[in-house]
């Protein structure tokens, strides 16, 4: 298969098998599968928990939810601050997600286990368009209906419409960006692997599928934090 066909294939939704007449897609599969090995992780590191003498991984458990709850409160600002539950929770799914291409071996016809969901487009616009819920959402709660409208005319009435275009640019740009950057990666490390092959992508594959794959992730949910800290403002 040539890159051009893998492309293809890549950019494809492939339907595994059905639930009724739900489909149920290769992306959507992966992405239980993901689930479930987190909550297999969350079940795992939280067992036993103790007030006094904690072990080590208790400690652990402890020190990464405070740095990660001090990172996204610092993304979404002191009046958004409930949030950092919801931001956490996308930016471990979406890490999760992206750097599933470390384990991606193709098991079954039509089938690739651990194949990265956010490959497939309708993963980060999905996700996008979850994010900007939850934006709108939060502006509602802290203002209001009425006062959720009134601020599509600030700061001034004239740029309303702008600012109602907004409600589809914003989930747009965030789902391009995420797709964008992931197939993009992939497009890269499949052309290293035709052309040198199987040594030297090997540290390009550590950056695309670990490093890449969490600033993306990171940078989804700086984006989404920076719209709820601006929905809640007064």
């Amino acid at each position: 298969m040539d890159i051009g066909e893998k492309l293809i294939e890549e950019l494809g939704v492939t339907t595994v098998f059905h639930i009724g007449p739900i489909a149920v897609t290769e992306s959507i599969l992966n992405q239980w599968i993901l689930i479930g090995i987190i909550l297999i992780l969350c079940i795992v590191l939280t067992r036993n928990l103790r007030v006094e003498n904690p072990g080590r991984r208790q400690l652990f458990v402890e020190s990464f939810v405070s740095w990660m709850k001090k990172v996204t409160t610092g993304m979404l600002g002191e009046e958004a601050k409930s949030y950092w539950t919801f931001t956490f929770t996308v930016l471990v799914f979406l890490a999760g997600c992206d750097m599933a291409g470390l384990l991606e071996t193709r098991i079954i016809h039509g089938f690739t286990f651990m194949k990265p969901p956010t490959k497939d487009l309708n993963v980060p616009l999905a996700m996008a368009l979850t994010s900007i819920v939850v934006v709108e959402a939060a502006g509602i709660i802290r203002k209001g209906v009425g006062g959720w409208l009134k601020s599509f005319t600030k700061p001034i009435a004239v740029i309303t419409p702008i600012n109602i275009l907004e409600l589809f640019i914003k989930p747009l740009s965030l789902c391009m960006r995420l797709f964008g950057n992931i197939f993009g990666a992939f497009i890269i490390m499949e052309l290293l692997k035709t052309i040198v092959a199987f040594v030297l992508p090997v540290p390009f594959s550590l950056y695309f599928d670990i490093f890449d794959g969490l600033i993306q992730a990171y940078v989804f949910v700086f984006l989404t934090s920076i719209y709820i800290g601006e929905a809640v403002e007064e």
